[in-house]
């Protein structure tokens, strides 16, 4: 078996383990989770443009503390997919926050990963505040894999090539499941 099929059985054996010995709790359970495309890029190559690093630099204090309905939120978790040959950009737009932060960038997954992804937040302890970098042909994918609609919070359901600031915001409650009606985009508002 591939290593990637063995992983997803692993993360969702565990999940089934920890429901038949009776822990519901999920590993989303109270949790928020942002997520936000990569930064801009270039014509060619995978890192970011001047205004994608501009906009990772941003993302420092924007997002120290983000202002979520009034309450300030804080990562303490940071997700991006893992670098490809094509693209390292989801990591170098969370590197300077992550820095920040002092905090790690999960990249234990490929941008098409994304039920492997939830999967493994469903059941692995972390934060409760968690910040996601994603390649857009993958958002909407990414957005119905954790129960919300892409079809209600992107343009058909896909997030459009030319957009870089918006912020989709998930509440989970304590079972760990969507908060009802909580699914939203947010355009960014970064300083400068």
């Amino acid at each position: 078996m591939k290593p990637l099929v063995l992983a997803a059985l692993w993360v969702m054996a565990l999940a089934l383990s920890a429901h038949a010995a009776g822990n519901s709790t999920s590993g989303l359970a109270d949790a928020t989770v942002l997520i936000v495309r990569h930064g801009e890029k270039p014509d060619s190559g995978p890192a970011l443009s001047p205004e994608g690093e501009a906009r990772a630099q941003a993302y420092v204090a924007y997002f120290q503390p983000f202002l979520l309905d009034g309450v300030a939120f804080r990562p303490d978790m940071l997700v991006a997919s893992a670098d490809s040959k094509n693209s390292a950009r989801e990591r170098l737009t969370l590197t300077p926050l992550s820095r920040a932060l002092k905090l790690p960038i999960d990249q234990r997954f490929a941008d098409k990963d994304v039920k492997v992804l939830v999967a493994a937040l469903s059941s692995e302890t972390h934060g409760k505040s968690i910040l996601i970098a994603w390649h857009h042909g993958q958002l909407g994918k990414l957005i119905k894999a954790f129960g919300a609609d892409p079809q209600a919070l992107l343009p058909n359901g896909k997030w459009p090539g030319d957009v870089f600031n918006w912020v989709v915001v998930l509440r989970f409650d304590q079972a760990g499941h969507l908060v009802p009606g909580s699914a939203r985009v947010i355009e960014e508002q970064l300083p400068g």
